[in-house]
């Protein structure tokens, strides 16, 4: 029975978790991600050695009880821990298998490191064009969440509509920035008085009324009306906040309902998840399965097991 550690490295956090058999023994995060190598290195690779240290300790494990360190992310872009080019798609968990890369990594751990690449699709223009880091995994950590065609949405700070062909590879996808724009307009711009990201329930009702308004007046004219909301109708935070997702949401739900896709299958962080699922299921004819908060969040970890482990399973 293999023990792993698992990296999950985002833009601005790294997630650590500690895998045995297959099941999640222990986690270990940080607020700190391939975002600060801009700035240099060494706080990643500190914080990770850190986190490393503490769950060997925590599980009374030494290096050498452990197979491998696996990761994957933004922790394999150009200010992660190793850069490496994305592969091409279609690609799935085979191909994800055989371009996996092994190296030492001493000033962190001695256990030996396994870099799972990114995945791109290349085109002659920018629109054809895109790029993925740790989605990937996340995917392969949940392939087969849903039967018949299907497609996957992942949401987050960038979020991904990821299509496979009939054997589970990513044979398309697309980004968006939703995540990184919730964050902005509402940490960034005058509606930083009106929306708090704080908010845990949803209005349904303000939710697609910001969803109806966007798509007839347009994303700039339906967020200043978020901050009218506020000021001049004093409407509670919930309704607020979920108006102002209900716009921004818009163009990405828009895109899920042109895709050819009969089954949606919604990952990612759990507060767009849930809007995205009441926005899918009130405006498009999609059948929605929405997963659970715990297969969510054991997907990359699980994941980066099966991509390694994956000529094993299939001798």
């Amino acid at each position: 029975m293999s023990t792993y550690v698992t990296i999950d490295g985002g833009t601005t956090n790294t997630r650590l978790f500690l895998v045995r058999g297959g099941k999640i023994i222990d986690r270990a995060a940080f607020r700190l991600g391939a975002g600060a190598g801009a700035d240099g290195m060494a706080p990643l690779r500190e914080n990770v050695k850190n986190a490393i240290g503490t769950l060997l300790a925590r599980n009374t494990l030494r290096e050498e009880d452990v197979r491998r360190v696996l990761a994957s992310g933004m922790i394999t872009s150009e200010f992660g821990l190793c850069c490496l080019d994305h592969i091409e798609a279609p690609a799935g968990i085979g191909e994800l298998h055989r371009s996996l890369y092994e190296t030492s990594l001493p000033e962190i751990a001695g256990i030996p490191f396994a870099f799972i690449r990114g995945v791109k699709k290349t085109g002659r223009r920018a629109e054809e064009t895109d790029v993925m880091r740790g989605e990937e995994t996340e995917l392969m950590g949940i392939v087969g969440a849903a039967d018949g065609t299907c497609a996957y949405v992942l949401p987050g700070s960038h979020s991904k509509i990821i299509r496979t062909d009939g054997e589970g590879r990513i044979r398309d996808f697309s980004t968006m920035l939703t995540g990184e724009m919730v964050e902005a307009l509402s940490r960034h711009t005058i509606l930083k008085s009106a929306v708090d990201l704080t908010v845990s329930r949803t209005d349904a009702d303000a939710l697609l009324a910001g969803y109806d308004y966007c798509g007839e007046a347009g994303v700039n004219q339906a967020l200043f009306k978020t901050r009218l909301l506020k000021t001049v109708f004093h409407a509670d935070p919930a309704a607020i906040y979920s108006f102002f997702l209900g716009a921004v949401l818009c163009g990405e739900i828009g895109r899920i309902a042109a895709c050819d896709a009969e089954t949606i299958v919604l990952g990612g962080r759990a507060q767009l998840r849930a809007a995205e699922a009441e926005l899918l299921r009130r405006r498009t004819n999609k059948n929605v399965v929405e997963l659970d908060d715990r297969t969510v969040d054991d997907s990359t970890a699980l994941g980066a097991v099966r991509i390694f482990e994956y000529a094993e399973a299939n001798v």
